[in-house]
């Protein structure tokens, strides 16, 4: 009878059951069966276990198959079949069944004909004979069975957990990382029943709860469960189950079974604890739980390592926008809220003087300083290299303005450690509300910014609190409003020469000067004057490229009528930027233009500020 079997165990499976610990089998065979020449064991799906030797049956699948569907009608504890494989071998394949009478594989036995025997042993004659081993090998891959199940099981369900997070985290992209959290501990709730859930960790203000009932628990009693376990879990490093109700110092019983997993930090230090509780009537926590639970704390450190500066604790500027957002978008009145935009002073002298090590550790320092200070609740974050920003809710300014003073002398009180050098650290720090806007976050930030900046003008290691009627902070934000206005004019040539003439207030006009200036375009085609925007090029370093779009057209213009402008009809002034001075490739450029243009040189004049000249005196 033919049957032809699937085969259901995967490449894997087959190879995790594929080791040596089948051959004290197959010695113990040998010692029953001295001609026995090779031993093949199959699972019940006819896929190989483990074969000795360079015998494996490849070539003889349906002798394995006929094995398996002999085994479904024959009754026989092992049941069995025997065939020739050629005129000196022949093979005993025995079914070997579990105690439920579930078929755990079949084991073939390869074995010579002896001497003159030209036919095989009847199968009543070998069977007594191998069956001591056949009973061990039934113990083995029932064992085995068993295991393997369990492990399916056990692989299945964190399958399925590790599926059920990854949706969720893509469910999530778009909202804070508050709501991720919030997803752990729902998982942990729901997917092993717990009463309540936890996740505590102290240094990124995370103080999560939830209960199965909703119903909050007392905070009194949350605080002190907080304290103990980050205290046990900074002792002990590693997973605590605490399945045995014990008695505490009071003599009352401690309410809860209580399963906490470390939460860690990069370096690897525990930084906080995610906990989950039953009451003592609940099941104990098993190792499978315990699995899960571990896998929830690692899902927890990787959302924590997403969305906080790796150095210094603080929120990314991407999580920090989030949260902020969720923040405005609350009950509470958004002009109630602060914005503190801080910047370290003279950070490139001391990467420069002392190394990037050096900056990065007075940065560290910068950081934890504001940590530290800011009242609770506030939300802080790393903006970029050395600048730092927070937001105090529920705080007018004046309040806001003390908070950051604190924050400045603090900054200011860091001493380098021993090794690092001699100098002092200190910041600039903005403070702004944020008003009622669509982008009230970005515009509050960028206020804060102005404020810092110009706390860095009037002398550094100061506050400065955005005014609407300061000239300096006025002038900075209209900067800032045309600074994007003015890449676009520098990208698509939004740019105009004017020639103004140049004479005396004498009578003798002699040879005719002119001075070129620039003005910019609007989008209806409007003249901007260059005091709307030149101050915008100095401050965000576009002056070397204002300077050559008008050297480049100058040139052009003036190149077209070369003949008839002359060497001794007229001079054209071009002012020029202390920024430009200090571009190395400038001059180069300047000559290439001219060249180009075939313009007589002397035709144009340079024009420098004093300030520029002297500062740059060999250049100029």
């Amino acid at each position: 009878m033919a049957l032809a079997l699937e085969s259901k165990a995967s490449a894997s499976e087959t190879s995790s059951l594929n080791d040596a610990s089948f051959e004290p089998y197959g010695r113990l065979l040998r010692m029953l069966m001295p001609t026995l020449r090779g031993i093949v064991v199959h699972d019940g799906y006819s896929n190989l276990v483990w074969a000795s030797d360079q015998w494996n049956l490849a070539e003889y699948p349906e002798i394995i198959n006929e094995a398996i569907a002999n085994a479904l009608a024959d009754s026989e504890p092992f049941a069995g079949i025997v065939r020739t494989l050629d005129e000196n071998s022949v093979v005993y394949a025995f079914a070997v069944r579990a105690q439920r009478s579930e078929l755990l594989g079949v084991v073939s036995l390869i074995v010579r004909l002896a001497g003159t025997q030209t036919e095989a042993r009847p199968l009543q004659y070998v069977r007594p004979l191998v069956q001591p081993a056949l009973e061990c090998l039934r113990r083995e891959l029932s064992l085995r069975s068993q295991l393997g199940s369990q492990e399916q099981a056990l692989g299945g369900r964190e399958r399925d957990l590790s599926l059920m997070l990854e949706m969720s985290s893509r469910q999530s992209a778009a909202a804070s990382d508050a709501d991720e959290f919030d997803l752990i501990l729902k998982t942990g709730i729901e997917h092993m029943r717990c009463a309540l859930a936890a996740l505590w960790v102290p240094d990124k203000n995370i103080e999560l709860t939830l209960t199965r009932s909703g119903q909050p628990m007392a905070p009194e009693s949350l605080k002190r469960a907080q304290q103990h376990l980050l205290a046990w879990m900074q002792l002990q490093q590693r997973t605590i189950v605490v399945n045995r109700i014990s008695k505490v110092a009071s003599n009352a019983a401690a309410p809860y079974k209580i399963l906490a997993c470390p939460v860690r930090h990069p370096s690897e230090r525990v930084m906080g604890v995610l906990a989950l509780f039953n009451p003592p009537s609940a099941p104990d926590f098993d190792s499978h739980q315990t699995r899960i639970a571990e896998l929830l704390a690692k899902k927890a450190t990787i959302i924590i390592q997403a969305q906080y500066d790796s150095s210094t604790g603080l929120m990314t500027r991407q999580a920090f926008e989030r949260q902020v957002t969720g923040l405005l978008s609350s009950p509470a009145a958004p002009h109630s809220h602060c914005i503190l935009y801080l910047d370290i002073d003279r950070l490139h002298v001391i990467n420069e003087t002392f190394g990037m090590h050096v900056g990065d550790d007075v940065i560290v320092n910068v950081a934890d300083c504001m940590a530290k200070t800011l009242p609770r609740g506030s939300l802080s974050a790393r903006i970029s290299g050395d600048r730092l920003a927070a937001l105090i809710p529920l705080l007018g300014m004046e309040a806001a303005a003390k908070v950051a003073e604190d924050i400045r002398a603090s900054v200011a009180a860091i001493v380098p450690r021993a090794g690092q050098g001699s100098f002092e650290v200190s910041a600039s720090i903005g403070v702004a509300p944020i008003g009622k806007s669509d982008n009230a976050l970005a515009h509050a930030l960028a206020t804060a910014e102005i404020a810092c900046k110009a706390a860095k003008d009037r002398g550094r290691d100061r506050v400065e609190v955005f005014q609407d009627s300061d000239q300096s902070i006025i002038r900075r934000h209209t900067d800032i409003l045309v600074i994007g206005q003015l890449r676009d004019a520098l990208d698509n040539d939004k740019f105009r020469l004017d020639a103004q003439p140049i004479l005396p207030l004498r009578g003798n006009y002699g040879r005719p000067r002119f001075e070129l200036l620039i003005r910019m375009l609007g989008d209806r085609g409007e003249i901007i004057p260059p005091a709307k925007f030149l101050s915008a090029a100095e401050r965000y370093q576009l002056m070397p490229a204002v300077d050559r779009w008008v050297v480049r057209h100058a040139c052009e213009v003036l190149g077209e009528h070369s003949v008839s402008v002359g060497e001794e009809f007229a001079r054209f002034a071009i002012n020029l930027s202390g920024q430009s001075l200090q571009d190395e490739s400038f001059l180069d450029f300047v000559t290439d233009q001219i060249k180009n243009s075939r313009l007589p040189p002397n035709v144009l004049c340079f024009e420098l500020t004093e300030t520029a000249t002297i500062g740059n005196l060999a250049k100029a």
